[in-house]
């Protein structure tokens, strides 16, 4: 420590005795500090944008539409809320390209719009249908926006008219849209959450297939322009998730029901939450809580014949019993699993039909999986993949286990 104030002393001697270098490391301490202050240069002030929450992507005859929804920061503000005025407003824009669009669109906007916080992005169908290689390209290479943001297809609708219906509950629609695709993604499983990074890569595959969440409108969409929709107890007009809309080679080829939806999300591993209902040997049924899915997906090669095998584990929970069954019986509970196992594997196999013979995509990415078991073999077939596939062998073998049973164990209905 001596040695440290020692070397410290004769330090500022030397600098007080040497003045043009005490003043030479006092600019440029100086100037460091002013270069790092200047990250500021390219700030925008929050009166001087329009928040944009979410944009729609429409085609309109030869031209590209889009749409942007926008917060109205008077009517959101707690505080300063007013019951005359919409909590959001929606602006429209017409041009050759999307950016394009984009660009003429200032010329409505009182703001410049900011597209940083947008939460989603609506492709209308018509739109996804003429294919998304320039709506990925733009928003990919876009500097201000964000890969987070979830991406939908509209179904029997315009992004434009979904953008334009106002939801009770949730003042910001945006806001809706993303939390209910969130909340039936975790409970009911025939919905799926895809930002942009996970499209583009599934995009990318072989085939370029890939899936997104639909949404459609119930009701008449000129009613949910009004803000009559969001002041009865029933609204008259919502925004409802419906199937899976399948993609191949970047264009929409059409849309997976709703039980082919979550039995996709079942193969894909993407099962949360869901139930299932079982029917009774005489009458009735048995309502069960799916509370864990496991899906194992395996390649094989077979004299450069490829196959798939698809294990899928789950737990189940009793949450609903129709019928007169004694569920403290290990037969009974075994009879159940049994059940639960043949409908499951059941309706996977048709689904997986649908998927194979009638969209031929390969959205469940068996190809990659077979790229991993064995490269060589692979390497052997690619070229032929796309005639391989629709006819391609596909085991599902589905073992189900039965948890709880809850505590009315005695009742016995008749």
């Amino acid at each position: 420590m001596l040695i440290l104030n020692s070397i410290g002393n004769d330090l500022a001697l030397f600098l007080e005795e040497v003045p043009i270098i005490k003043h030479t490391l006092f600019f440029i301490l100086l100037l460091s500090v002013i270069l790092l202050l200047g990250g500021c240069w390219n700030k925008r002030e929050l009166n001087e944008l329009a928040i944009v929450t979410a944009v729609g992507v429409d085609k309109s005859d030869e031209l590209v539409e889009i749409s942007v929804q926008i917060v109205n920061p008077s009517q959101v503000a707690s505080n300063k809320a007013t019951s005359f005025q919409v909590p959001v407003f929606t602006y429209h824009a017409k041009g050759k390209s999307l950016f394009d669009a984009i660009r003429k669109l200032t010329t409505l906007t009182p703001r410049k719009p900011y597209y940083a916080h947008a939460q989603i992005i609506i492709i209308g169908e018509e739109m996804a249908k003429e294919g998304m290689n320039s709506i990925l390209d733009l928003f990919q290479r876009d500097a201000e926006g964000r890969s987070e943001f979830n991406i939908i297809v509209t179904q029997e609708s315009t992004a434009q008219e979904i953008l334009s219906v106002l939801t009770p509950l949730e003042d910001v629609p945006a806001s809706k849209m993303f939390k209910s695709l969130k909340v039936s993604e975790a409970a009911w499983g025939t919905t799926e959450s895809v930002i942009l990074d996970d499209l583009v890569q599934s995009l990318g595959g072989i085939d370029h297939s890939a899936v997104l969440p639909s949404i459609q409108i119930l009701g008449d969409a000129d009613i949910g322009k009004s803000i009559s929709n969001i002041e009865k107890i029933e609204s008259p007009v919502q925004l409802q998730y419906g199937g899976m809309a399948v993609f191949k080679n970047y264009k929409l080829i059409g849309f997976l029901t709703e039980q082919e939806s979550r039995d996709y999300n079942f193969l894909n591993n993407h099962i949360k939450s869901t139930f299932e209902n079982i029917a009774c040997p005489e009458q009735g049924k048995i309502s069960t809580e799916i509370i864990n899915s496991s899906t194992k997906v395996t390649g094989h090669f077979q004299n450069d014949s490829p196959s798939i095998t698809i294990q899928l584990d789950i737990d189940q929970n009793i949450a609903e019993v129709g019928c007169h069954l004694d569920l403290t019986k290990p037969e009974t509970i075994d009879t159940l699993n049994k059940e639960t196992s043949r409908q499951i594997k059941e309706s996977l196999e048709r689904t997986l039909h649908t998927i194979q013979q009638t969209y031929q995509a390969d959205i469940l990415k068996f190809s990659e999986v077979l790229h991993r078991e064995d490269y060589h073999a692979w390497n052997r077939i690619k070229k032929d993949w796309p005639t391989l596939y629709p006819e391609l062998t596909v085991r599902i073998k589905v073992d189900v286990h039965t948890k709880g049973i809850g505590t009315a164990t005695k009742l016995k209905l008749n």
